[in-house]
């Protein structure tokens, strides 16, 4: 007999949203409308306009004197955020991330993948293995036997596929990204889309903007507060209420949130895409891990780690990484926050 629990019945709809698969469509109506402006105070325009990126809905705000100069700033942002997503796209097959799943290896890798697959090496080796974007296999097991059956994998199915993990098997040697056995797969999902809202950032402070917010999914990236010293006030979700947790303000700096409620398998939230690349489970202490970083890419990378640790673990570790902090909330309601994380909060 299968000893494995099937979940409850749901439907399509339900599923599909567990699974992640109605992604932009299930979270259109929280989004601002296209090319918003509206006339602030200290004579600036409050500027947002939106783009969908790395599955999601990305919102950028921009306090400027000029709405035109605003708007060009974030076309050009979202131009390169538009970029990056085509070679971080795994399920893209013509991305650069699909050529190194399929052939175990990618010459003359575009430098953004270097970059990212060097700062998951980084943080593969800083938390002790917490992060591993080799997980993909794992991953993809448990979307796969619970599309199919209900139910997730066997043992032995997941046996096979932890044996394909090796963060210490992805290797960067000049131009070349390599996995070391065959079967491998990488998944940059923890770490790219911090990397893109980064570099869109970066763009728009090239372009001259000097107050914005850059929000994808939840990932945030702040620059100069609002201007006429008013800092971004971000809230922390509550996953089981419609009430925030938490907010706190920053001017410049990033926040990042990896959470059980994101993409899950069933409906107890038990399975979702965050796996412990030790054991193949999927860690059931914490709903929420949001990291505050001078990044998006480190804060991405940490929540995630954060997450496979365990709250108590987890804030520990925060505690000795530069210019890191930590808010936790555990899945009996429970509330955990790092040193300095309540600084954050408005005085």
């Amino acid at each position: 007999m299968d000893s494995r629990k099937k979940t409850n019945d749901y439907t399509r709809r339900e599923f599909l949203k567990m699974s992640g698969l109605l992604g932009l469509a299930a979270t259109a109506a929280a989004v601002i409308p296209v090319s918003e402006a509206v006339a602030f105070g200290g004579g600036l325009y409050k500027v947002t306009r939106n783009i969908s990126v790395m599955g999601t809905y990305a919102v950028i705000t921009v306090m400027d004197e000029s709405r035109s100069r605003a708007d060009d700033a974030m076309g050009k942002a979202f131009d390169e955020m538009r970029r990056l997503t085509r070679i971080m796209d795994r399920f893209d097959t013509s991305s650069a991330v699909s050529a190194l799943n399929r052939d175990g290896r990618i010459n003359d890798a575009p430098k953004e993948l270097l970059d990212v697959a060097e700062a998951s090496r980084h943080f593969h080796a800083s938390t002790g293995g917490a992060f591993d974007v080799t997980v993909a296999p794992v991953v993809d097991l448990y979307k796969d036997s619970f599309t199919a059956t209900g139910l997730p994998p066997t043992p032995a199915a997941l046996s096979r596929a932890l044996a394909l993990v090796d963060g210490g098997g992805l290797a960067v040697s000049g131009r070349t990204i390599s996995l070391a056995k065959p079967g491998m797969s990488v998944t940059f999902d923890g770490i790219a889309k911090g990397y893109i809202i980064d570099a869109g950032a970066e763009s728009l402070k090239k372009s001259g903007a000097a107050h914005f917010l850059v929000n994808a999914g939840g990932d945030i990236r702040a620059v100069g507060g609002k201007g006429g010293n008013a800092s971004w006030t971000i809230a922390v979700r509550d996953p089981e209420s419609t009430k925030n947790a938490d907010a706190i303000s920053i001017n410049d700096g990033a926040v990042a949130t990896s959470g059980n409620y994101e993409v899950y398998f069933d409906r107890e939230k038990l399975y979702h895409h965050i796996v412990n690349p030790k054991t193949g489970a999927c860690p059931a202490t914490s709903a929420s891990v949001s990291v505050a970083a001078p990044t998006v890419t480190a804060a991405d990378a940490l929540s995630t780690s954060v997450f496979v640790m365990g709250p108590d673990r987890g804030r520990k570790f925060i505690e000795g990484v530069k210019d890191a902090r930590c808010f936790v909330i555990t899945r009996t309601g429970g509330r955990e926050a790092s040193k300095g994380w309540n600084d954050l909060h408005r005085g």
